[in-house]
């Protein structure tokens, strides 16, 4: 019984040979080089059609995909009638020629029940089995036990479907993700070849469409191709990607060099997650729902105007029109990120199918729904990150082409250049409450990288594109101006803090004079700093550098001049007029862009009339995005900016009608939003029938913060300014707040930056500061707990 030598002769060859193979080349010789012998050798051992015994392949032999230095996965197949005596020669006449010719080999030997319980037990060999092909021997034999294995699965994935995504994190755990990793994974890691597979199991379970696998077929060639060349580089099997051989492979290849592989590798890998998300989700709708839950109506659950909740996803409302609707993608994607909600697939197609470009300046409502996007914190990250595989995030900002999936030249950096910029922004919507533009840091975050990948300096690069960008997005010029100074100098404050003597007055003057003295850019600039730090990589923001950063800042701020008070806004003259003649009024006429309203309520002066013309607003669902607040002649004039969350606003004396009752007590306003909201609770929108709340809202990512100002010349007077994330009816909770605590509001200036507010309260009369800040503090929304770290 002789080795398996000339298996080992023509793989030597064919390898000698391979520079005149491309990867796909020799995937597919060495396939027809191993299946070959085995069928020879079958021959020769007696496994023919009519003696019971076949030869299964699995692993990449079973799908046709065998690399150079693979091992053989090969099961066995024989009736049950055969004797042992029989198996035993048969079995080793199959083996023994392998194994003297050191060729490594994983074999098992069993009948059609032995294989269908193995798989029925191990999710592993479950997946395995699931890409069985035959080789040689009973034909009908090893298509009893493919069919079986594939039945099998289909019967018992109801019940593990569970386990098959705790498998699958589990191995993403171990492995981490393709696209971040230095040296990754190509086999296991997240949006590799095990991914492909677990796709392709759950096709099989008729749980997602079988053309799925087809979309990301060119990420499935590259992450082969590149693990082919390992093989053959490395002269050994291998699955993780060692630095030593990327330039090699590049070149093997024609990408490039090991920078333009790990760009190509990171555009495969995350290609290939996004599908797994999407098919995993589709998994888990597919499935029939059980008990109780099947009497459960799926809900269709408004979220904004054409989106929907549906099963646990974002969709479009029935009579959604994206090709009507070019400010649709940014409400799809601001409804996914601040509710915790996937997109659907099928949504985010017909978006990038139908949906028109955003003409630039964008309407004022679309730079107010990227706001909330960019605002909403870690949901974000996945939002976008759907966004871009599907082309619709590069629609929004063809910028963002250099830098997709450019790896970082700086061993510090974990994230591709893209990725980094969404992490920052993520990491600086927890500091939203720590600024007074908490739109310009969060803007400033997603594009501070932006130069980077064109060449030259990218600060500098990155400063001219943020002009570009601010005046698409419809900034006022002076807003594009200091968007772009963010840009030019986000590395001034720990370039300067960590490399000169901040004991040196000069080191202070020219930080100063670089910024033009202006406190604002000083203020973003800190909290750009820290939330870039955080988001670089681990070690990088510290107690010393921080410390470092505050004192550079704490001097420079010394420097520069006071902050001025917040002042109320002035009254327009036709409101004023309207005030004089005193009665109940309301006035709405267009703000002068699409969805945009300005509605004025005017009634006689009292204690808590402001908390009951917002809940007036807030239960009309009416979002309030600028408000001011004065008197004049015995009358309080209230003026609102708004938007109907869905289609048109109520009428002005529909408007007037809720504010009388509420005034006159027929109406309360808080008790009412109280039970808008256990209502909006009722409504199921887990997956699977699970019930959860309706629309889940995430935790706010930053923490409110209350400032306290005393006006110059006027004891009896405070200032409050509440920086803090927006919810349904919160202008009318704090204002109901400070009526209860006997508060007087002089007046009062509310703006919405996206998901952030500044409301800011001039207060006559009241009770002592802190008794009144943790009154205030109770109805804002609650920050997010910390999270905790993810094993590696």
């Amino acid at each position: 019984m002789g080795a398996a030598t000339d298996l080992v002769a023509a793989r030597a060859q064919l390898l000698g040979d391979s520079g005149r193979l491309n990867a796909g080349a020799i995937r597919e010789a060495m396939t027809d080089l191993n299946e070959l012998w085995l069928t020879t050798k079958a021959a020769e051992v007696g496994i023919t059609d009519s003696s019971g015994f076949a030869i299964v392949a699995l692993g990449g032999l079973g799908r046709r995909e065998m690399l150079p230095h693979s091992d053989l996965d090969l099961v066995l197949l024989h009736d049950e009638n055969i004797s042992t005596e029989t198996l035993s020669e048969v079995a080793d006449g199959l083996w023994y020629p392998l194994w003297d010719a050191n060729i490594r080999l994983d074999h098992s030997v069993r009948t059609v029940a032995d294989t269908l319980h193995v798989a029925g037990q191990e999710m592993s060999a479950a997946l395995a089995l699931l890409d069985a092909r035959h080789i040689a021997g009973d034909a009908q034999l090893s298509s009893l036990m493919i069919g079986g294995v594939r039945q099998q699965w289909r019967s018992q994935i109801r019940t593990r479907l569970d386990e098959l995504i705790e498998y699958t994190q589990a191995r993403w755990r171990r492995s981490g993700e393709i696209a971040h990793r230095a040296e990754p994974d190509l086999k296991s890691g997240r949006g590799g070849l095990r991914d492909v597979q677990l796709l392709r199991a759950l096709a099989i379970a008729q749980l997602t469409d079988s053309g799925l696998a087809k979309s990301f077929d060119g990420a499935h060639a590259v992450i082969l191709d590149v693990r082919t060349e390992l093989h053959r580089v490395a002269g050994r099997e291998r699955d993780q990607l060692l630095a030593q051989f990327a330039d090699e492979i590049g070149a093997a290849l024609r990408i490039g060099d090991r920078f333009d592989l790990a760009r190509m590798l990171s555009d495969a890998a995350r290609t290939i997650s996004y599908s797994v998300d999407v098919g995993l989700r589709t998994a888990g709708n597919s499935i029939p729902r059980r008990g109780i839950s099947v009497l459960r109506r799926t809900v269709r659950r408004p979220i904004d105007e054409g989106v929907v909740e549906h099963a646990g996803e974002v969709v479009l409302a029935r009579d959604a029109r994206p090709e009507r609707d070019p400010s649709l993608i940014l409400r799809v994607a601001a409804a996914s990120a601040t509710t915790g909600l996937p997109i659907s697939s099928s949504t985010l197609s017909r978006l990038a199918e139908s949906a028109p470009e955003l003409r630039a300046p964008w309407p004022r409502e679309a730079l107010k729904d990227l706001l909330v996007l960019l605002e909403a914190g870690q949901p974000a990250v996945a939002t976008i990150e759907a966004l871009d595989r599907t082309g619709l995030w590069g629609r929004l900002f063809p910028e963002w082409g250099p830098v997709r999936d450019l790896p970082p030249r700086d061993i510090v950096h974990i994230w591709t250049v893209d990725r980094h910029l969404v992490e920052t922004v993520a990491r600086a919507s927890a500091f939203t409450t720590r600024v007074s533009r908490p739109d310009l840091l969060v803007l400033g975050a997603l594009v501070h990288d932006i130069g980077k990948g064109r060449g030259g300096d990218h600060s500098v690069v990155g400063a001219d594109l943020a002009v570009q960008i601010g005046t698409r997005l419809g900034l006022w010029p002076s807003d594009v101006d200091l968007l772009s100074k963010i840009v030019r100098y986000h590395l001034l404050l720990p370039n300067t803090a960590t490399r000169r003597d901040l004991g040196d007055p000069e080191t202070i003057d020219t930080v100063v004079n670089t910024l033009g003295g202006d406190l604002l850019l000083l203020e973003l600039l800190q909290q750009l700093a820290e939330a870039d730090s955080l988001a670089t990589g681990p070690g990088v923001w510290g107690d010393w550098k921080a410390s470092l950063i505050g004192e550079l800042v704490r001097k420079c701020r010394m420097v520069m001049r006071g902050e001025s008070l917040p002042e109320p806004d002035p009254i327009d003259p036709e409101l004023l007029s309207l005030a004089a003649d005193g009665g109940v009024q309301v006035r709405l006429v267009p703000a002068g862009s699409p969805h945009m309203y300005t509605v004025s309520m005017i009634a006689p002066d009292q204690r808590g009339l402001l908390y009951k013309a917002a809940g007036v607003l807030s239960l009309n669902s009416l979002r309030v995005f600028s408000a001011s607040v004065a008197s004049h002649a015995g009358s309080a004039i209230n003026t609102f900016e708004v938007s109907p969350r869905f289609g048109s606003p109520p009428a002005a004396g529909l408007l007037r009608q809720q504010l009388i009752s509420a005034i006159d007590g027929d109406t309360d306003i808080i008790a009412t939003l109280d039970e808008r909201e256990r209502e909006s609770a009722q409504f199921s929108t887990g997956l699977v029938g699970d019930a959860t709340p309706a629309v889940p809202t995430n935790y706010v990512p930053a923490p409110p913060r209350i400032r306290w100002f005393e006006p110059a010349g006027n004891l009896d007077q405070q200032i409050v300014e509440i920086r803090t994330s927006d919810a349904p009816g919160l202008l009318a909770r704090i204002t109901a707040t400070l009526e209860r605590h006997g508060v007087d509001i002089a007046w009062a200036r509310v703006n919405t930056l996206g998901s952030s507010v500044v409301d800011t309260f001039c207060l006559s009369t009241g009770p002592e500061q802190a008794v009144l800040e943790a009154a205030i503090a109770s109805v804002l929304p609650v920050a997010a707990p910390e999270p905790k770290k993810a094993a590696s």
